[in-house]
Formats: C-alpha cells, structure tokens, sequence
C-alpha cells in the first residue's frame, strides 16, 4: 500500500494545509484550498480521538455559577502543529461557553465543527475574519486551521470587539447589509483559555 494511503487523515489534512498556505498569492492557491477544504470537511472527532465529554469533576466541584466558574477554563485548545506558514489545533468549549468577538489580522483561516452536516467555515483577511463561537447545546469542538499563525511581533495578534448601536433601523437603502460599530476591547475577564494534551495521530511536516 501506497505511503500516503497509510497517513492518517489529520496528517493528509496537515500537508494540504502546508501545500496550500505556502504560496497564499501563487495561481494554485484556490485550487488547493479547495482540496484542504474537502479534506477538513471528512474530519470527525474519532478521527482525533476525541470523546464526548459532560461537566468534569473539577466543574461539577465548583457548584453554582458558570460550570467552570473559577476553576476550570471555559476554553481549551490541543495544539497539533504550527510551521511558519499556518498553525493547526483543536478548540474546546465547554457547555454555555463564549469565544468572543475576535479578529484575525492578516490571516486565513478555516473552522471545522465535528458535526458532519457542518462544512468547513471559511475566512480570509478581507472576508468574514471577525467571528464570535458559542457553545449553544452543551460542549462543542472544532478543528482550527490560521494561516499564518498568530504573531504579535509581527502585527498577527487577536483583537476583541464588542458590538455598539449603528444607524437606526431603516437608515440603510432596502437591500444593503445593515451597518454596525465595532469597538475594540480588552480581553474580557470571564473569557480564557487553557491548554489539554492533544490525543490524536502524530502530525510529521
């Protein structure tokens, strides 16, 4: 059998991810994020070796509040891999948790939520790079491909906005987008992010 044909399919996901944000302004890169695309859209959380997983003891010990009030992060993240071109890692949310209004400087970006119905999420520097994640029906994970990494040295750092009042309803001409104003904030308090061992297939670029 082939070699490629024994890589898992993170790996596969890895070297399409490496292939495809090496040259973001080559000819082929649409073609290739297609391919990334496809391929991310086949992962589950099996393939990760991820479990569903309740309230943990430690929340459960908290008692009152937000389950993880105090205690335990409301977001976690297990790092795969990260080269000097895109950075790729697994986020966890537990149960009511909230990523907030965030943006991705200059970045690519794709989302891959575990549910099979959900395709890919995409986002470019210049399209749909602010988003908010909310765990609504109990814990969530998704899979986080950003091209190139966070880098604050190198102005690549996460901001975060809350949503103000814009123009009054029916302000804008019928058809166009609604207007609103972002006001860039400080990370808030109730928000942070711990880290958890990735335990899937071992990622080689």
């Amino acid at each position: 059998m082939p070699r490629n044909n024994m890589a898992s399919l993170i790996q596969r996901v890895a070297r399409q991810a490496r292939i495809t944000f090496r040259s973001p302004a080559g000819p082929a890169f649409g073609e290739n994020l297609h391919r990334l695309q496809q391929l991310l859209d086949e992962v589950r959380a099996e393939d990760l070796h991820l479990v569903p997983r309740g309230p943990s003891a430690a929340a459960a010990a908290a008692g009152g509040g937000l389950p993880w009030s105090g205690v335990v992060p409301p977001v976690s993240y297990m790092h795969i891999c990260e080269t000097e071109s895109f950075s790729m890692g697994v986020f966890l949310l537990r149960s009511g948790a909230c990523i907030p209004l965030h943006d991705h400087p200059g970045m690519n970006g794709m989302l891959k939520h575990y549910t099979p119905a959900s395709p890919p999420c995409l986002l470019s520097p210049h399209t749909d790079n602010l988003h908010q994640i909310d765990a609504v029906d109990g814990p969530a994970a998704f899979l986080d491909i950003l091209a190139p990494p966070y880098d604050p040295q190198h102005g690549r750092d996460c901001h975060y906005y809350r949503l103000l009042e814009g123009p009054a309803a029916g302000a804008e001409p019928t058809g166009l987008p609604r207007e609103v104003w972002l006001m860039e904030t400080p990370q808030a308090p109730d928000f942070w992010c711990g880290g958890e061992p990735y335990p899937g297939p071992r990622v080689c670029l």
